[in-house]
């Protein structure tokens, strides 16, 4: 029944005591350390033994990036390279642009830290609402439960039994969460220009980190990626990635199918949120859809890839070995809502294959493949 131990590194003494005292808060969590800088908790990883590290960006001698790249390069103890690394970021194009380098060095996700609150009490309550879900996610907590362990693989249900054929896909649609940056760096670069559809994608992210995540994707594919716009048409080749703070859903007009946005409420806790996404398309394309859930905490994605089932369409879910957290493609599993549960690494291959595009490569260097 031990708790999830958890070293805070910080080299702002306010942020330490809030966070600090937002965890304490929580009798599943327990603070076992905190660090000024990224050395400091390199020397204190073998000593303390954490469960999960929360991470500065910016901090003097070493910073968050350097301290994650070296922790995933075994400084510190090879048995802590793959602790769990949440990084705290500032919501401006500098922290954005930081935190998805440090999610490309192997961090696991990330929280922003309060900006313009009135209070400590805000905010506390800022940290606590982000911050305690992601690090019981991260370390196989389930909600309420005392224990820190793997998670036992969740059962996958066979897909359930269809009433007609499977309909070629006219769309491809992608839903994505914890993890989600890092798979789809691995996932879209792999996809041939010569995609016969045009893609949706909804990747968990507040604004300005959105439009930086889009520029990062279209230098690595040989698709176009942008942020969407709203009554963009939509056509083959292109990937439009949902704007933070705002659903991406299909609008169908007189002059044919084009991307709309909207604010209405969030839903399941998300804006963007998977589900508008999946349900949409299904009514735009009249079933004829690809749906691909990976990585990511919690339940979105599970009603839209049941409407595109009953719709005729299909879906492919990230299996529990890959993803950082197996929350969103973990669901549809067990709902028996996916038609194939495969690895990260085969993912482009059965979208390439049920879309009947150009046959998808093994591998691509992260480098290689891009458009310049």
């Amino acid at each position: 029944m031990d708790p999830i131990r958890v070293m805070v590194v910080d080299d702002s003494v306010v942020v330490r005591k809030i966070v600090t005292d937002v965890l304490s808060e929580d009798p599943a969590i327990e603070v076992v350390g905190t660090a000024i800088n990224g050395r400091i908790a390199l020397g204190k990883l073998a000593q303390l033994e954490p469960d999960l590290l929360t991470m500065d960006i910016e901090m003097p001698e070493m910073n968050g990036i350097e301290a994650v790249r070296a922790i995933r390069a075994g400084v510190g103890g090879s048995r802590r390279s793959r602790v769990p690394v949440i990084m705290f970021s500032t919501l401006t194009e500098r922290g954005a642009a930081a935190t998805l380098d440090a999610l490309s060095s192997g961090a696991n996700d990330y929280v922003t830290k309060p900006a313009n609150v009135g209070s400590v009490a805000q905010s506390m309550e800022s940290v606590r609402a982000q911050l305690i879900p992601k690090i019981k996610a991260l370390t196989g907590r389930p909600a309420g439960s005392a224990r820190v362990a793997a998670p036992p693989p969740a059962p996958v249900r066979p897909p359930a039994p269809r009433s007609g054929a499977v309909k070629q896909p006219a769309v491809l649609v992608i839903g994505s969460s914890t993890g989600g940056p890092e798979a789809l760096a691995k996932v879209l670069p792999v996809l041939p220009a010569s995609l016969p559809v045009p893609v949706l994608l909804v990747q968990h992210m507040p604004p300005v980190f959105t439009r930086q995540f889009a520029q990062r994707l279209d230098r690595l594919c040989p698709l176009r990626v942008v942020e969407a716009v709203d009554g963009t048409p939509l056509a083959p080749g292109t990937v439009h990635l949902a704007p933070g703070d705002h659903h991406l859903t299909v609008r169908s007009t007189g002059r044919g199918l084009q991307t709309a946005l909207d604010q209405r409420p969030p839903e399941n806790f998300c804006r963007p949120a998977v589900d508008p996404l999946f349900r949409s398309a299904v009514d735009a394309y009249d079933g004829a859809v690809l749906g691909v859930v990976l990585t990511g905490m919690g339940s979105d994605g599970r009603i839209g890839a049941g409407a595109v089932r009953e719709a005729g369409g299909a879906v492919v879910v990230q299996d529990q070995a890959t993803s950082v957290v197996w929350g969103m493609p973990g669901v549809v599993a067990s709902a028996g809502l996916a038609d194939e549960v495969l690895p990260l690494e085969r993912i482009p291959e059965a979208i390439s294959r049920r879309l009947g595009a150009a046959r998808a490569t093994a591998s691509v260097p992260a480098t290689a493949g891009g458009r310049r």
